[in-house]
């Protein structure tokens, strides 16, 4: 377990995150939702007290139980299922920032519930995820989330508590000294990279990997980001390319756990940008009902890079968090299926309405799920003007300014 030190410094470290997150300024008397899973329970009680400190009216919300959840979808009719409260509406039509705190105490307990009726209530309450983008679109929300160390994470990662725990404090820099002042660090070296990565006019990223072949084209009015406070730890620099250039073939060598399932080996084709097959050694019939959650379940919504001299993260977690920021050997990529992020727009996204993002290419979905590959790779940027660069290698983004 993590100590209260450590706790301590998490909480600065998610409330840095949370500032650094919203283009906007936060202000005295801002609502600030603390959504925790009950094992982070003293993180929120923390987190409670510095907010109140700030001037803030912290609103603290415990998620659902492990035997909560599965009893609501086990024993939710067709109407129960897709309630969603006008307080809902009218909390998240308020919010100036959310912080969610991540500690389940199961991850298969809705194993044996049917996928569809999970993908029904997630439908339903999209409205509220909708919600809060068009805010931070604004600048009027800020919004970040952190995992706290479970037994049921460590067992399913194949670790003893205390060494998960210790990849949890070494990826946040919670034994150092000054954690914020890592953070803050972090974000200038990684702020180089961006705009590296930014200044080229590219047609389309060639991705070189075992099981992998695929083209990534960016689209227009793109950039990218990351290391922006939304995610706590958080080393990947990503984009959300124009979903109808993705071309090729995708292989996740990391597991996932989505929604109580295990899923292993997804291999995914794409043509024009959509799906076209899609197998899993395992969970492959779970990988294909989500595929079909709506329209833009089968297309891409984001592209990902993870620099191995950013991050700690050297095992496998259990947790989209760590294993889509894992570093290791040689880093990773990874891909998200289903929505897109709109703050990869390269102008204000305050002005992006839903037709100008259906022209760009930026995908809309109630799914977004990250599939992650470790492998060693190549990534090369095919430029407008006929010109390759490679782009990242060996688990690392080959930026002059960076390496001197």
């Amino acid at each position: 377990m993590l100590t209260k030190t450590e706790l301590d410094k998490y909480a600065d470290v998610l409330l840095w995150g949370l500032k650094t997150a919203r283009t906007g300024k936060f202000k005295k008397e801002d609502v600030i939702l603390v959504q925790f899973d009950l094992p982070a329970v003293q993180l929120a009680e923390i987190l409670q007290g510095k907010l109140l400190d700030m001037g803030m009216n912290p609103v603290i919300r415990s998620s659902l139980t492990p035997k909560m959840e599965h009893t609501f979808y086990q024993k939710a009719n067709n109407r129960q299922l897709v309630f969603r409260g006008s307080w809902q509406d009218d909390l998240y039509a308020h919010l100036s920032g959310r912080i969610y705190l991540h500690a389940p105490a199961s991850l298969t307990h809705l194993a044996d519930i049917d996928p569809k009726r999970i993908g029904t209530h997630a439908v339903a309450m999209k409205p509220l995820r909708d919600t809060m983008r068009e805010r931070e679109e604004k600048g009027m929300l800020g919004w970040t989330l952190c995992m706290v160390p479970t037994e049921a994470l460590a067992q399913k990662a194949g670790l003893s508590l205390r060494q998960y725990t210790n990849q949890v404090i070494k990826a946040c820099y919670l034994d150092k000294p000054d954690p914020v002042g890592e953070w803050k660090r972090l974000f200038k070296e990684a702020t180089t990279i961006k705009k590296w990565m930014n200044r080229m006019d590219v047609d389309y990223y060639h991705v070189e990997s075992e099981g992998i072949d695929l083209k990534i084209k960016p689209g227009k009015k793109r950039q990218w980001i990351g290391v922006s406070g939304h995610n706590i730890p958080s080393f990947e620099l990503f984009i959300s390319p124009d979903w109808r250039g993705t071309e090729g073939s995708y292989m996740a060598d990391q597991p996932s756990f989505r929604s109580g399932n295990l899923v292993e080996g997804v291999r995914l084709t794409f043509k024009r940008g959509i799906v076209t097959e899609a197998s899993a050694k395992k969970g492959e019939a779970f990988t294909r009902k989500q595929l079909k959650m709506d329209k833009g379940a089968s297309r891409v919504g984001e592209f990902s890079l993870t620099d191995k001299r950013f991050s700690k993260i050297n095992k496998f977690m259990a947790s989209t968090l760590y294993d889509e920021n894992h570093g290791g050997r040689y880093g990773n990529c990874h891909l998200a299926v289903g929505a897109s992020y709109s703050d990869t727009y390269d102008g204000d996204p305050a002005e992006l309405t839903q037709e100008m993002k259906d022209q760009l290419g930026f995908n809309d979905s109630a799914l977004h799920w990250d599939l992650v590959n470790t492998n060693k790779k190549t990534v090369t940027a095919h430029l407008a003007s006929g010109e390759s660069i490679v782009v990242y290698e060996n688990g690392m983004f080959c930026c002059w300014e960076l390496r001197n």
